[in-house]
């Protein structure tokens, strides 16, 4: 019988190891993906996170595990995107499509040429861009789980949606 790794020993948070994947390996991958734009790497990182997770034992706040999560996610991220080795990878190759329901269809180039611009962005704005819009964390929370004050957040997310509005209207010009 294989034993249930618990995270419990130093955590405040009463879920288990289980629990916390099945709750947020799908946030970790779908950040990870947004950030790096490759399936495979994403997939590394967020089993990176997860033995993370049961090596350290973090101590986690209940309530706080996915800011952790997905903190020890962008951390890695960036880690993977400032290695000599991810420049000799191409990024950005097709495997990770999201299909939209049928009714959605017209919806499609919207989507992909707002994620195409997402991803074009500056790895400090592309941050506070999933964590707001994609993940629905709040200022504060991301000024606590990346270690930057709260005006920095906001700057960076105005500066963010402001590049993103002269791509997307560049787009339709074209």
């Amino acid at each position: 019988m294989s034993q249930q790794p618990e995270i419990t020993d130093r955590s405040s948070s009463s879920l288990s190891f289980d629990q916390l994947y099945e709750l947020y390996a799908t946030d970790v991958l779908r950040v990870s993906y947004y950030y790096l734009g490759n399936r495979e790497m994403a997939e590394d990182v967020t089993q990176d996170v997860f033995v993370k997770l049961i090596m350290n034992k973090p101590f986690l706040e209940q309530g706080r595990e996915k800011a952790w999560l997905l903190k020890v996610a962008l951390n890695r991220c960036r880690d993977l995107w400032r290695s000599s080795w991810i420049k000799k990878v191409v990024l950005g190759h097709p495997g990770f499509e999201c299909f939209p329901a049928p009714d959605e269809i017209g919806q499609i180039t919207d989507r992909h040429s707002l994620a195409e611009a997402v991803s074009l962005l500056k790895p400090e704005f592309k941050e506070v861009v999933l964590l707001f819009y994609y993940q629905g964390f709040t200022v504060t929370e991301i000024s606590d789980m990346l270690q930057i004050a709260e005006g920095t957040v906001s700057s960076r997310l105005s500066r963010a949606r402001e590049k993103l509005q002269k791509e997307l209207k560049g787009d339709e010009q074209q």
